[in-house]
């Protein structure tokens, strides 16, 4: 499997549980500023991980990832 795909997979499996942490706090507070940007530290490590890079053609799949992976945390908060 091509390493930016799995990256991508990986990242967006990371942020579910912070897309979740995220929809059920108030918005604007500190743990919402927290479950938005303590995953970026650990999306970068697993770009030095999987040696991606920072290269323009990376962006859009991670940076997508990260969203969906957020947006999906936070539907499956809004199920319960």
């Amino acid at each position: 499997m091509n390493p930016l795909w799995l990256a991508g997979i990986a990242v967006m499996l990371l942020n579910l549980p912070f897309g979740y942490w995220r929809a059920r706090v108030r918005k604007f507070s500190l743990a919402w500023f927290l479950a938005v940007h303590l995953p970026v530290p650990l999306v970068i490590a697993i770009r030095f991980l999987l040696r991606l890079g920072f290269h323009p053609v990376t962006y859009p799949v991670l940076v997508g990832a990260f969203f969906a992976g957020q947006f999906l945390g936070g539907k499956i908060a809004k199920l319960k």
